[in-house]
Parts: structure tokens; C-alpha cells; sequence
């Protein structure tokens, strides 16, 4: 059985994931998703068809 290149980096991935975690306690996120406010001006929102029944 051989270790390929691949398996060594997602094991030093999943590596750091750990000690991140240990760390701050939680995994930390750098993407943050925002709450988008339906009284902005949205023209895909506006222009999305419903369809009817």
C-alpha cells in the first residue's frame, strides 16, 4: 500500500482542520453569507415568474 500525493495533502488538510478547531474551539469561516433585505431593489426578484395553477 502506497501513500500517493493526494492522500498526503488531504491528510495534512485535514491536519490543520483539526488543529483550527483545537484552537479557537469552532471551525472558523472566512466566507460570511449576508442576510439580503427584501426591500432592496432586486430586479431578478422582480422579474422572477411565478407560475400559476
Amino acid at each position: 500500500m502506497r501513500i500517493t500525493e493526494a492522500d498526503y495533502i488531504l491528510a495534512q488538510r485535514r491536519a490543520a482542520r483539526l488543529e483550527e478547531i483545537e484552537a479557537h474551539g469552532h471551525p472558523v469561516t472566512f466566507r460570511r453569507a449576508f442576510h439580503k433585505s427584501r426591500k432592496t431593489y432586486d430586479r431578478k426578484r422582480l422579474k422572477k415568474v411565478i407560475p400559476e395553477e
